[in-house]
């Protein structure tokens, strides 16, 4: 093993170089981008196939479509917010990964048997909303932070393929609810024991390199001046503390509160919407279409964001998340099934893909000293934006709805128009 050294760049990044990523896992780290996709596929199987067995569950005796609603914003509470705290204790080493994984495999397990088996809407909020919440939460942080660890010469690509796997694994189940409606019990059940092994199974594998780490290749100093890398540096590092004492961290969050409600929003109402006017043949084909855009756009943008510009592409795919919103209300309106999916897709690849995007623009307004924390501060809208989106599910049970959802999503392509990088000022400002 090469002696290993720290080096620093003229923006203040350290790098930790000498160690490979073979001589640290035993193989190359691309295994671990492998592993962090297995786990979100498993673990978003709560949230993109929750809308599958809305239908369903509304049908049980005295529970209401707003009660049910509810639980997926409380879940959705948990989820996000576990994300600050997860990375907290994982930078101070009092949560590893594999301890942080294998508790999630276990609550998010809990969360699907509940749907499966609770009588009561109570044990619904406990057992999913709270525990399966809290499980996917510790998955969700746990993936994200070993990409951005492991891959800091290229975090956009790998981001973007496991932030689409979270979206893609509720495919199957959305066909196979709808294919076995009568099967809601089983299929809930095996789904949960296949999640158990696949992220405990990842929990076992899954870990993290030494802080600051830097693979063999490409020199970290040269790295950081190349333009095609670094097109837009941060100015310097944030600390989580300073994070709110930024203009643009305020306008950053409410962006992403805005696309997180019209995001859950279409999750909790679309099935239920799309059912009640085509059937559940279509409410399926629109919610599976609404997971595969979503993953599908996930990774692109993941691609092409160091090229094309996350700030320009944030701005387009949150106008094409609104207009998709006045699709689905027209679509809905006239009973149109071609509109209505296509304004499903269109709706995927414009909100489902903001916090892909969200990765990248923490690092390139904020640093990377305290990019997980910062990420999770930043993550934790998604919470504030449930209860927006489903509040809104719940009081304009109508496609009226969709109409709103599209506003708040053209105001937050306008709010995303005064982003700027802290402490640069707008003269130096390069184009978007």
């Amino acid at each position: 093993m090469a002696e290993v050294r720290e080096l620093r760049d003229v923006y203040g990044r350290r790098y930790r170089v000498g160690e490979t990523d073979r001589e640290l896992l035993g193989r190359p780290r691309a295994w671990i981008t492998g592993l962090a996709a297995a786990a979100m596929l498993a673990a978003g199987v709560q949230q993109y196939g929750f809308g599958a067995i809305v239908p369903s569950l509304s049908r049980t005796p005295g529970w209401t479509f707003g009660g049910i609603a509810l639980s997926l914003a409380v879940w959705a509470v948990c989820q996000a917010g576990a994300a600050f705290p997860v990375a907290w204790l994982r930078d101070r080493g009092l949560l590893p990964a594999r301890v942080a994984m294998a508790a999630g495999a276990v609550l998010c397990a809990a969360g699907l048997v509940t749907l499966g088996h609770a009588t009561s809407l109570s044990a619904v909020f406990l057992g999913y909303s709270v525990l399966g919440g809290l499980g996917t939460g510790l998955v969700y942080a746990t993936c994200v932070g070993a990409v951005l660890a492991w891959f800091p010469d290229g975090t956009g690509p790998r981001a973007g393929l496991v932030s689409g796997a979270f979206a893609f694994g509720s495919v199957p189940f959305v066909v196979l609810a709808a294919a076995l409606p009568a099967a809601r019990q089983t299929l809930l059940d095996v789904t949960a024991a296949v999640v158990l092994v696949v992220i405990g199974g990842c929990a076992a594998l899954l870990r993290y390199p030494p802080r600051h780490w830097w693979p063999g290749t490409p020199e970290p100093r040269a790295w950081a001046l190349d333009p095609a890398h670094n097109r837009r540096p941060a100015v310097r590092h944030y600390r989580p503390a300073e994070l709110f004492r930024c203009g643009t961290t305020l306008s950053l969050y409410l962006v992403v509160v805005l696309a997180a409600a019209v995001l859950l929003f279409d999750l909790a109402y679309l099935a239920t919407f799309t059912a009640a006017r085509s059937g559940p043949g279509l409410a399926a084909a629109a919610l599976a279409l609404l997971a595969a855009a979503t993953g599908s756009g996930r990774v692109l943008i993941g691609r092409f964001a160091d090229r094309l510009g996350r700030h320009r592409i944030l701005r387009f795919a949150l106008l094409a998340g609104g207009v998709a919103q006045f699709v689905l209300f027209y679509s809905g309106d006239h009973r149109h099934a071609v509109g209505l999916l296509l304004g499903v897709a269109l709706a995927g690849l414009g909100n489902g893909c903001c916090y892909t995007l969200l990765v990248g623009l923490v690092r390139e307004y904020f640093g990377e000293e305290s990019a997980a924390q910062n990420f999770g501060i930043l993550y934790s809208a998604k919470a504030v934006g449930a209860v927006v989106g489903i509040g809104l599910a719940t009081l304009v049970v109508t496609e009226q709805g969709f109409v709103a959802a599209g506003v708040l999503s053209l105001a937050a392509a306008v709010l995303s128009g005064r982003l700027t990088q802290p402490g640069r000022p707008k003269s130096l400002l390069p184009v978007a």
